[in-house]
């Protein structure tokens, strides 16, 4: 078999899986349907696992086919398809370019670590809690770094573009308005950023084998793999040129042996070795014996288990103890909002929390940049998860995307007509905030911005119009939070824990004259 071509064709598909994905979250122009964006991060492995969780469907069992190719020839899944490793591979080759030292090396395993983190993922899952999996999923930290690292360059380079070709009266292109980023979300993307460097650049693919739950699963379950790589110990003459381009660290060439619990199918060793001992195939009994593919510390991971355990304890009384952003009674605030407002089609906190990885591919869709990642809004367990943020933006009435592109249906699709009945909150009028009321001022900013007009005018003192709701038919929007222009706001949208129907606004006609009157003028 040509290895070379084999290596190509990986790095080909490979390539295209982190360019589409990419151009997924740094794209502000919506170029691609939210059908076209869930087929390619179909086989995105978290996220397809809690869609698949959540709606049990075949068309979100993209993880059980990415299981099957792992037991078939072992984790391509890592060197094909997950975009972070294949950013970790270009920055594996920028630093080959840049440096002399080009070889890697053997390198120990950290397999009490790589488990335990494993292990505290899986029990925390179990528990209800992806709190551990919005952290460390390779998938979702990739679409962070790219939304808040990347698209901002992008966008520098689109709107400095655009003021150059403007001073030359040419208008092919157009300003993008960045919106804005919460500081925990861009700290937290810088900080894996400068870790996947350090880790890529020195040790190559560890952070895939240490780190990252899903590469520790599909690891465990590459022992038992069909078809593996092994070093054959007649042909094999430890000559280390495999081992030099293992990007895993996990060719042994002094015992002629592979870990393939941390081989990520990069398939460079293959084509390097020029005496043809490093084999890709089922190995045989004399084979099995030397090829490393799991480590049984039983004490360690018994005492990694208990850890896990009291670990999970502890979160959960946490997360579990949210409250969902409720304050204190004894802070005094004006404006206490005791829910936050979720996304549309987040149906419930609970589907919600339980499904949303913070990749943040929602937040970069919003035209109107309404959606914003949380901090404790939603409590420990959904830090980061998106929220509406009624002070930056609002939600457009006609609006859908964000519900369109999230992979693991922790939005549920949407249709226009089921948006615009859809409540994500209630409107709340502080008249005590309100200019009409402080300051004998007009105002009604708030009526001529909701699209269902749950807030409408009434007369209020001479010629001055104060607000009054409908919550009824309030959908949540928050136009009338965004456009009011007192601080603290004197109307806010309180959001609905289980999202829930409004009321239609009943559409009063115009009187018409009757005909037996003659035309006015």
């Amino acid at each position: 078999m040509n290895f070379k071509i084999l290596k190509w064709g990986r790095v080909i598909i490979s390539l295209g899986f982190l360019i589409l994905i990419t151009f997924f979250f740094i794209d502000f122009t919506n170029a691609f349907s939210g059908r076209v964006i869930r087929s390619v991060l179909y086989l995105q492995f978290v996220p397809s696992l809690l869609s698949f969780l959540k709606f049990a469907g075949i068309g979100a069992a993209g993880f059980i086919f990415i299981i099957l190719l792992n037991l078939f020839a072992g984790r391509i899944y890592c060197s094909t398809i997950c975009p972070l490793g294949t950013f970790q591979d270009v920055i594996i080759r920028i630093k080959r370019k840049l440096t002399r030292k080009k070889r890697f090396s053997y390198q120990r395993s950290f397999n009490y670590l790589r488990y335990i983190i494993l292990i505290l993922s899986i029990l925390l899952f179990i528990a209800g809690l992806v709190f551990p999996l919005l952290l460390l999923d390779p998938y979702s930290n990739f679409g962070r770094i790219a939304t808040n690292l990347f698209r901002p360059v992008l966008l520098f380079l689109n709107n400095s573009a655009t003021s150059m070709l403007e001073s030359m009266s040419i208008y092919s292109l157009y300003r993008v308005e960045p919106g804005m980023h919460h500081w925990l979300s861009l700290l937290w993307s810088i900080l894996i950023l400068l870790l996947i460097l350090y880790l890529s650049f020195k040790y190559g693919r560890l952070f895939c084998n240490t780190l990252c739950p899903v590469g520790a699963l599909l690891g465990w379950l590459s022992r038992f793999s069909i078809f593996k790589i092994y070093l054959n110990r007649t042909l094999c003459t430890s000559c280390g040129k495999c081992s030099a381009v293992c990007k895993a660290g996990c060719i042994d060439v002094k015992n002629k042996s592979v870990d393939f619990s941390r081989c990520v199918g990069c398939l460079n060793c293959l084509s390097s070795c020029p005496d043809n001992g490093v084999i890709f195939g089922r190995p045989g009994k004399s084979e099995k014996a030397v090829i490393t593919t799991y480590d049984d510390k039983r004490r360690d991971l018994i005492r990694g288990s208990l850890t896990a355990m009291a670990s999970l304890a502890g979160m959960s009384m946490l997360a579990q103890g949210r409250g969902y952003g409720r304050r204190r009674s004894n802070q005094p605030l004006p404006v206490n909002k005791e829910y936050p407002v979720s996304p549309p089609g987040s149906i419930s906190f609970d589907h919600f929390n339980g499904s949303c990885t913070a990749c943040h591919l929602c937040v970069n869709a919003c035209p109107t940049h309404v959606i914003r990642p949380s901090f404790l809004e939603y409590g420990l367990a959904g830090i980061m998860q998106p929220r509406m943020d009624y002070h930056a933006s609002y939600c457009n009435f006609d609006c859908v995307i964000c519900s369109e592109v999230c992979p693991t249906g922790a939005l549920r699709p949407l249709k226009a007509e089921e948006k615009h009945v859809l409540q994500l909150g209630k409107v709340i009028f502080i008249k005590q905030n309100c200019v009409v009321f402080t300051d004998n001022t007009d105002c009604g900013a708030c009526s001529e911005h909701c699209p269902t007009k749950a807030v409408y005018m009434r007369p209020f003192r001479g010629n001055l119009f104060l607000p009054e709701v409908d919550p009824d038919i309030c959908v949540g929007c928050g136009a009338c939070e965004y456009a009011c222009p007192t601080d603290p706001k004197s109307i806010y949208v309180e959001g609905n824990p289980i999202h829930l129907t409004a009321e239609k606004p009943i559409i009063k006609k115009l009187e018409q004259p009757g005909q037996q009157e003659d035309f006015p003028f």
